[in-house]
């Protein structure tokens, strides 16, 4: 007869080797996006947004199947267990990665597209008490910077990124980057980065760019002006010497 932790072994292998081939991109993505993931079984054991997207793909499933209560009761505990809060009923593509997760919020008409990346404190929330579509849709390899609150119905486009702690409010642009509050567009047009680009901590910032032209402007008009008040002055030719 075997004995029972060898049971209970054996099927938390089982387990594990089945997330690890479940949730194969999710993993990869910590791999691609976390220079601290060391490897694979540290990720499936200590990661808590894997922990929050292993208990929303359950409860996404039951969701769907119309089962009530349950959907949430999962959630919440997944709530209690990562501090990340999505709700059952959000869409969430594959290779979304969340990074730390603490205070992450994920409303239920979100829309999270492909190989995004979530920093901690980002909310996706709503707008109105309307039961419609009140939260944002996030394009393929978004990445929204720590503490970002991207509200209401509005779309983020494709290779967008998000300063953090911006509030986004109004449509992004693909190729995009957005910072302060509210949310400023700086547009990187017709250019594509390949990958996804985590430098989230260097962003313009267009307020800044143009109170810098604006002060090289002042300082040219004061240089100009300066030289026609000399242009003006009367001029007192030297007596010559008897």
């Amino acid at each position: 007869m075997t004995p029972a932790w060898i049971t209970v072994l054996l099927g938390l292998v089982t387990v594990l080797l089945l997330l690890r081939v479940v949730f194969a991109r999710e993993i990869r993505a910590c791999f691609e996006r976390d220079p601290a993931a060391r490897s694979g079984l540290e990720i499936l054991l200590t990661y808590p947004g894997l922990h929050a997207l292993i208990g929303y793909r359950i409860a996404h499933l039951l969701a769907q199947g119309y089962v009530p209560v349950l959907p949430r009761l999962i959630m919440s505990v997944v709530r209690w267990l990562t501090g990340i809060e999505i709700h059952p009923a959000a869409t969430i593509g594959r290779g979304l990665f969340i990074d730390h997760g603490m205070g992450v919020v994920i409303g239920e008409t979100a829309v999270i597209g492909a190989d995004v990346t979530l920093f901690q404190g980002v909310t996706l929330g709503g707008t109105g008490k309307h039961r419609g579509k009140r939260h944002p849709t996030l394009g393929d390899r978004v990445v929204i910077g720590a503490g970002a609150k991207v509200l209401g119905n509005i779309v983020i486009g494709e290779n967008s990124m998000v300063g953090a702690n911006a509030v986004v409010v109004r449509d992004v642009p693909a190729h995009s980057t957005v910072v302060g509050v509210p949310g400023r567009i700086t547009r990187v047009a017709d250019r594509h980065v390949p990958g996804i680009n985590l430098e989230h901590s260097n962003l313009p910032d267009p307020l800044t760019d143009r109170l810098q032209k604006l002060q090289h402007e002042i300082d040219a008009i004061e240089h100009h002006l300066k030289e026609f008040r000399a242009s003006k002055l009367p001029h007192h030719p030297k007596e010559s010497s008897s």
